[in-house]
């Protein structure tokens, strides 16, 4: 096991495109043990909500006092989002981010889980829980398809 699988598996788990749909099978198909690749690659993609919190609120308090066609539009983009989204996430609520983080597939996970509920105006810390309860559901999946074996290694990466 090398610094540098562990580091790759690190950083696939840390990018919105991979997250634990690269980062555990990459760190697997190059000689980790998956009881080594699942809890680091979970507990990398688990601090992807405060990283992002931390972003998000950061860049947008300087873009909407800086600039007004990022405010204007940005708080028409919000104003449609919450009306289109408001009903199914009070169905849902915090279950729903949860379930949608689990999913493993494209466009599902922690990066868009996060800003899915920034951009709503959802509690922060309910959220975090939310989104670390989805990535540990994400992560057993995912851990459950490599260790099931069978040319899952194609479905999450691409042979050259």
């Amino acid at each position: 096991m090398e610094i540098s699988t562990l580091f790759f598996s690190i950083l696939l788990s840390l990018l919105p495109i991979s997250e634990l749909r690269g980062g555990i099978p990459y760190a697997f198909f190059n000689g980790v043990s998956l009881l080594v690749a699942a809890p680091l690659c979970i507990l990398a993609n688990a601090l992807v909500a405060p990283i992002a919190y931390t972003f998000l609120a950061t860049a947008h308090k300087l873009l909407h006092a800086r600039w007004l066609w990022y405010a204007s539009f940005f708080d028409r983009f919000v104003a449609k989002a919450q009306k289109r989204v408001y009903p199914k996430v009070s169905k849902y609520g915090y279950w729903g981010i949860l379930l949608f983080v689990a999913v493993p597939l494209p466009i599902t996970g922690a990066w868009t889980g996060t800003l899915g509920s920034w951009i709503l105006g959802l509690d922060k810390r309910k959220t975090m829980m939310a989104v670390f309860g989805g990535v540990v559901v994400s992560g057993l999946i995912v851990t459950s398809l490599v260790a099931l074996g069978v040319g899952i290694d194609s479905v999450f990466i691409k042979r050259i």
